[in-house]
């Protein structure tokens, strides 16, 4: 027990609290018992709190920090620094001297954050920043070899080997850096490596082919045998149609294209290389005849057969050939055939088509095979150092936002404290008060069942600006409550300070303050007499009016109706207007009023009959009609707490983290005029009462003065005979 950690805890909310005091409590607190955590977990978005850092504590990166993500951040950043106690004084920089020296294999992170240095220019420097590691775009355009894997042209500082680069590229593709060049990367190398060895070795058979006779015009053999490839299904179907005119005379017409054919061609828009063109024969069909090699042949194989008599018939079979026979062709094809035995043996890569120039270039193209693949590998032995520049930023950031998340995460130093804390979103101003505690809310459907249990007046805002959306749940905890409403506008300042418009679209009724609650039944009772007097007065208005219309109209056609009537028939007698009052209604109306001046009479002098308990009377009165709503009230505001609301937000919070009466009158301030100010009372719109004020105030101070009387209390001030007790009646003591 004698090497247990010693902590210290301070009290708030109702719940003790730890206080991070030095850097050994961030060390061992793993050994603080997770009952005692304020927060079991939190959310990494929707609070005020950098993204970024809570990604790299976010280890399983599922939207959520839990205890043992803070733990092994908490353990991890302490490992890194000489001190822990550098973590409490924050700040997004970091000296080189304060970075613990490396152990096992591999270097420190100070000897990484000193090779950030050189290649940002500042060899002389010993402080590391956050901007140094997180602007990665500059950092890794500053390096040659950035640890990705992948190389691009400007890698290799040698010609050659950059020529082989941009050919493989072209050849498969590239593939995007981190800094967005194309380039190759182990994949791709190997790939063409492969298939540039294997069109070589095709390459080195044509030796042996070139022995047998299979390349008789060396080098352009293949040119040859590619022209021949090119027509050879053309000419194949020539031949044959003349053999069969040559067989039947009968058939040449069959053979060759109808008028009707040729007219459906001329209807449509033609081009050289349509399909329709290139379907026909290469030329006109009849027995035996030679296939021209110059005139009237096929305009869309006009190109293949030049390339044909230039590369294969006049090499091969000499100048003087302007035509070829069906024995000629044949001979043509021997001649290829080696050559085509030798193509078809070609390997199928996607490195082009096998001429002469291109075989050339990936022959040169395997020199460089070793040079490119070792530029491969130096850029991939980069990586682990890529890894450790993410660690440094992550030792920056924890080293400047850690203690803030632990106050807001272990405790709630930052909130009962009134610092701010990250679950608060702003300041909401509406109903001449701000509210501090507001929440940012992702759904307030779900986020209302929840919340509600919190026991405190819920006002859900939706905000707007700049065409974007955010809702807020923000919580009235001072101050009262008859004129928030849905629909009510304020306005919502963010953490940055930027001002939002607000709506109410729904609110959460609890009692704010006991006070609050005190009035709280006259108010409704006064409210319900308003909505009863409108609702009466608009339905005699409406009666009244109803009335007027039917007397306006029996008034308007009282002529029409005696012209009208037919002879011998009685006429309708005239509609008696009503008067104004009716006898019998007046006297109802008397009695009742009668009954009632009796029973308020009765009332008051059984009041007044109660002497010195009037007083204790009044205030049983009082508490009569208040006390319940009192009572409700001040069982709520014990149970006003933090952890619902946050709760539906996504947190998991351990303890209950009430809102009492004072936390809660700084959090929701009501407007107070500035001590210095000067108050001028001459309103010209002020209630101009009249009469109706002259005759309360005089009914109030004869009541009073009744009051005094009956317990004696001007006894001393008037006459004998006006005296409620007189002095001669009162019998001295013996």
């Amino acid at each position: 027990m004698a090497d247990k950690h010693s902590w210290q805890f301070f009290r708030a909310g109702g719940v003790d609290q730890l206080l991070i005091r030095n850097g050994a409590d961030i060390a061992h607190i793993r050994e603080l018992d997770q009952k005692l955590w304020v927060a079991l977990a939190c959310p990494t978005r929707g609070i005020e709190f950098d993204t970024r850092t809570l990604d790299l504590i976010d280890t399983d990166h599922d939207g959520r920090v839990r205890p043992p993500e803070i733990i092994a951040a908490c353990e991890w950043v302490c490992a890194q620094l000489r001190d822990p106690d550098e973590l409490l004084q924050g700040g997004d920089t970091i000296a080189l001297a304060s970075m613990a020296p490396g152990q096992g294999p591999g270097a420190s992170l100070a000897d990484e954050a000193r090779r950030i240095l050189d290649v940002r220019g500042k060899p002389e420097a010993d402080t590391l920043t956050l901007a140094d590691v997180t602007d990665r775009s500059a950092l890794l355009a500053a390096m040659r070899f950035n640890g990705d894997g992948v190389i691009t042209p400007d890698t290799a500082e040698d010609p050659a080997t950059r020529a082989v680069v941009e050919q493989i590229i072209k050849s498969l593709g590239g593939v995007p850096d981190r800094n967005g060049k194309l380039g190759i990367d182990r994949h791709r190398a190997e790939a063409f490596f492969k298939a540039a060895q294997s069109l070589s070795d095709w390459q080195a058979g044509a030796a042996a082919s070139q022995s047998e006779g299979a390349l008789p015009l060396d080098g352009d053999t293949l040119a040859a045998a590619q022209a021949v490839n090119t027509v050879r299904a053309k000419v194949d179907d020539f031949f044959a149609r003349c053999r069969v005119a040559a067989y039947d005379p009968r058939a040449i017409d069959a053979m060759n294209p109808s008028k009707e054919d040729y007219e459906a061609l001329g209807a449509q828009d033609l081009h050289l290389q349509a399909a329709s063109i290139a379907g026909l024969p290469l030329a006109p069909i009849a027995a035996d005849r030679r296939l021209p090699l110059a005139h009237g042949v096929n305009p869309a194989w006009a190109d293949a057969v030049q390339a044909l008599h230039r590369d294969a018939v006049r090499p091969l079979l000499g100048d003087h050939v302007d035509a070829l026979s069906e024995a000629d062709w044949h001979a043509l094809k021997q001649r290829v055939a080696p050559c085509q035995r030798w193509l078809d043996a070609r390997p199928d890569t996607p490195l082009g088509t096998g001429s002469t120039t291109q075989l050339l270039q990936i022959t040169q193209a395997l020199t460089q095979q070793q040079a490119v693949m070792a530029l491969i590998e130096e850029d991939e032995r980069i990586e682990p150092h890529n890894a450790r520049i993410v660690e440094l930023e992550k030792l920056i950031r924890l080293k400047r936002d850690l203690v803030h998340l632990l106050h807001n995460f272990v405790s709630f130093k930052e909130f009962y404290r009134r610092e701010g804390a990250i679950f608060q979103a702003g300041t909401l101003y509406l109903d001449g008060r701000s509210c501090e505690l507001a929440v940012q809310v992702a759904d307030a459907a779900k986020h209302a069942p929840l919340a509600g249990l919190a026991k405190a007046y819920l006002a859900y805002c939706l905000c707007t600006r700049e065409g974007k959306t955010m809702t807020i749940v923000a919580a009235f905890t001072a101050g009262d409550v008859d004129f928030l409403f849905i629909g009510r506008n304020g306005v919502f300042y963010d953490r940055q300070g930027r001002d939002w418009d607000a709506t109410i679209t729904k609110v959460i009724e609890n009692p704010t303050s006991v006070s609050q609650a005190f009035f709280s039944p006259y108010k409704k009772f006064l409210r319900v007499i308003e909505e009863q007097v409108a609702k009466r007065a608009a339905a005699s208005d409406t009666a009244a009016q109803g009335s007027l219309g039917n007397l306006a109209t029996t008034l308007t056609t009282a002529d029409k109706a005696g012209v009208a009537a037919q002879p011998g028939k009685a006429a309708t007698p005239p509609v008696k207007i009503p008067g104004r009052f009716d006898v019998g209604t007046v006297a109802a109306i008397g009695v009742a009023l009668g009954s009632i001046s009796a029973v308020m009479v009765g009332i008051f002098s059984k009041f007044i009959d109660l002497g010195q308990w009037i007083p204790i009377a009044l205030v049983g009165i009082v508490m009569a009609i208040s006390g319940p709503s009192m009572l409700v009230a001040w069982l709520k505001l014990r149970q006003r707490s933090l952890g619902p609301i946050l709760d539906a937000s996504g947190w998991a919070i351990n303890g209950r983290m009430r809102i009492n009466v004072q936390l809660g009158g700084s959090l929701s301030q009501t407007a107070h005029i500035p001590p210095n100010s000067r108050r001028l009372l001459n309103d010209p719109f002020a209630e101009r009462h009249g009469k109706a004020g002259v005759i309360a105030a005089a009914v109030l101070i004869v009541a009073l003065a009744v009051l005094a009387w009956r317990m004696n209390w001007l006894d001393g001030y008037l006459p004998v005979r006006l005296q409620h007790t007189p002095s001669a009646l009162v019998v001295p003591a013996a």
